[in-house]
This record gives C-alpha cells, sequence and structure tokens, in this order.
C-alpha cells in the first residue's frame, strides 16, 4: 500500500468541496437527493480521515513531524469543515492535534518494531484480515460505473410548480450562456470588420504602388525609344561623318607639307 502524503490528501480534499459544492447546487434545485453522490463524498470523507490518523500516526518520526507538521494543522480543519458541510455538524471525535499526539507518544518510539506471522494454512486467511477483505470487497462493488451521459435526476415526484420552477432555472443558466455566447460572436465579428477594414487600406495602397510602377514603365518606354532613335540617326550619317574627317585630315596634312 503506498504512503499517504499531504500533497494527496490535498487533492483529495479539493475533490471533496467540489462534490459538496455540486451537492448543494443540486439540492437548490429540489431534484431531490443523489444517492450515488452522497456515497462518494462519504468514501471520500473517510479516505481523507483515514489519511490523517496515518500521518498522525507517523508523527512519532521527528523527521515526519518536522516535514507534516505543518500540513497536518491545514489540513485538520478542512476536514472538520467539510465534514461539517456534508453531515451539518462538526465531527464526534475530532482529531488530535500534533503536539497532543508527540505527547501520547515517546520519541524513543521513533521506529515501530515489525513482526513477521507465520500460518500453517497460507491458503485460508487470517481472522485480522476479514475486515479488510470485506472493505475491499464493498469499495468494489459500490464503485460508479462510467458512462458518457450521466442518468438524469428523477424528477416524478415534483410537482408541477416544482418542475416549472426547475426548468426556469435551466432555461435561465441557458440564456446566460447564450449571451455569453452572444458578446463572443459580437467580438468575433468586430474583430472581423477591423481586419476587413486593413486589408482594404493594404489594397488602395497595392494599387497606389501598381500605378507609380506603370508611370515609371511608360516613362521608360518612351526613353528607350528615343534612344533608339538617335542610334538609327547616327548610324546612318556615320559615312558622312566619315567623309568629313577624312576631308579634314587631308587639309591638315597639305597645310603641314607646304
Amino acid at each position: 500500500m503506498a504512503t499517504t502524503t499531504p500533497r494527496q490528501l490535498t487533492l483529495l480534499a479539493d475533490n471533496l468541496q467540489l462534490s459538496l459544492l455540486d451537492r448543494r447546487r443540486t439540492q437548490s434545485l429540489d431534484v431531490g437527493p443523489n444517492r450515488q453522490q452522497d456515497a462518494q463524498i462519504t468514501r471520500s470523507l473517510k479516505e481523507l480521515q483515514d489519511g490523517l490518523e496515518e500521518l498522525e500516526e507517523r508523527e512519532n518520526d521527528l523527521a515526519v513531524l518536522q516535514n507534516y507538521s505543518e500540513d497536518l494543522e491545514r489540513l485538520r480543519p478542512r476536514y472538520e469543515q467539510l465534514y461539517a458541510q456534508f453531515h451539518g455538524e462538526a465531527p464526534a471525535a475530532p482529531l488530535a492535534k500534533p503536539s497532543e499526539a508527540a505527547q501520547q507518544r515517546p520519541v524513543s518510539q521513533s521506529r515501530r518494531n515489525k513482526s513477521v506471522r507465520f500460518r500453517d494454512n497460507p491458503n485460508v486467511p487470517a481472522e485480522d484480515d476479514a475486515e479488510a477483505v470485506a472493505n475491499r470487497a464493498a469499495l468494489f462493488t459500490e464503485q460508479q460505473r462510467y458512462i458518457d451521459e450521466p442518468e438524469r435526476p428523477d424528477q416524478s415526484h415534483l410537482d408541477n410548480q416544482q418542475l416549472y420552477q426547475s426548468h426556469n432555472q435551466v432555461m435561465q443558466e441557458q440564456d446566460d450562456h447564450l449571451d455569453a455566447l452572444g458578446q463572443s460572436v459580437r467580438r468575433q465579428r468586430m474583430l472581423g470588420i477591423e481586419m476587413g477594414n486593413e486589408l482594404e487600406e493594404q489594397n488602395e495602397l497595392l494599387g497606389d504602388v501598381e500605378r507609380g510602377v506603370d508611370r515609371h514603365t511608360t516613362t521608360l518606354d518612351r526613353a528607350r525609344r528615343r534612344l533608339g532613335n538617335v542610334a538609327r540617326g547616327s548610324k546612318d550619317n556615320w559615312s558622312w561623318v566619315t567623309i568629313g574627317i577624312l576631308i579634314c585630315v587631308l587639309v591638315l596634312l597639305i597645310i603641314v607639307l607646304k
């Protein structure tokens, strides 16, 4: 059997608190008691009590007392509070405090003496194990099977007024959920409108850039055509330029030779 730790007991107490809140909500709807839920809460309270008692029995160990004393001080009143919420009264035998438990047990017994009992017939369970076997069998028989959809509470014993109030409360809760969903849809719609406006602005900017590129492309085309015309004119007049250059050279030679 695994050793109980304060963390496990804290998680168990949290689950108990949620179960008690759910039970209180069910009672406020006047749908009748839920025996399976009450049985589960009773078992959880018993597990929490047994876990606290186990930690208290280990308080004679100085290391355990030093590590768990604060957790026990916090869990003990919480167990009493949960017990009172479920049963309507405080537990009849409150758990002892760590200081009282330490005074009742001497420190010299910090280590328990372990004994081994031999049986003539190991197949026959001992008498002191009968209670453990019975508890184990009861635990497995009382466990609730998991179902995808929980059973609806029996409302056959309710009169028309109680049914009307129960249905009104359920419809009110559904209206609240629908209102919250409507607000979420409206927020999503506003975000969609804002995103659409931003996309339109981006499209306008892209259109301006495209028109500017078209203007520059037209200007470059005109300049390219002009350069082509100049190149063709220079090619056509190249022979006359050559003749002029040769005449100039000939004149210079005549002047130099004279």
